[in-house]
């Protein structure tokens, strides 16, 4: 497997759990008291999966790799996926602090927790179908297997270094679980 191809089916688990925040929201604003729990998993999976981890693997490895082919970070593509990485993590702030106000009892949290939802799951919806379809497109023109093997090992290095052995599979069954109590 080519190392965009593993990043495209985490793409696909983010893009599920961009539903079920979505439809998370939605409860919270028909007034239906989602668990503590569920709030809690998404912000971790967000945070930490998304963030530190797969967002880790583009910016520490394969975007500075592109770079060094010949993809420009300045006022290329590089750079937006980069930008919209700044973006993100400033509305997961957003979406952070309105969960932990919803879990004190705050009547304006759901507004708040919406607005960041909505945002996020925008801006990332849109982020990866740029990664997706463009940037690793270029990605797989330009690495050669000798590049793609080190990337796949880089991958998996950091992830067992940034979030543990088992933690995918367990955001995995997490996401399984939350897909079948919201969507």
């Amino acid at each position: 497997m080519k190392a965009t191809r593993e990043l495209i089916q985490e793409h696909e688990g983010i893009t599920l759990m961009l539903k079920i925040l979505d439809a998370v929201v939605k409860k919270a604003q028909q007034g239906t008291q989602v668990p503590q729990e569920d709030l809690d998993g998404i912000v971790e999976f967000l945070t930490v999966f998304v963030d530190k981890c797969h967002h880790g693997k583009e910016e520490d490895f394969l975007f500075p790799e592109l770079e060094k082919l010949g993809i420009p970070k300045e006022n290329g593509p590089i750079g937006v996926m980069l930008s919209e990485h700044e973006e993100g993590r400033g509305l997961i702030a957003d979406l952070k602090a309105a969960v932990a106000a919803y879990k004190g009892g705050d009547s304006a949290a759901v507004a708040a927790m919406s607005k960041a939802a909505e945002g996020y799951i925008f801006l990332l919806n849109a982020h990866i179908n740029k990664e997706n379809n463009v940037l690793f497109a270029m990605a797989d023109n330009h690495l050669n297997a000798e590049k793609d093997d080190w990337l796949k090992a880089q991958f998996d290095a950091l992830e067992l270094e940034r979030i543990g052995a088992g933690k995918h599979e367990a955001f995995h069954a997490m996401i399984h679980r939350l897909e079948k109590a919201y969507l």
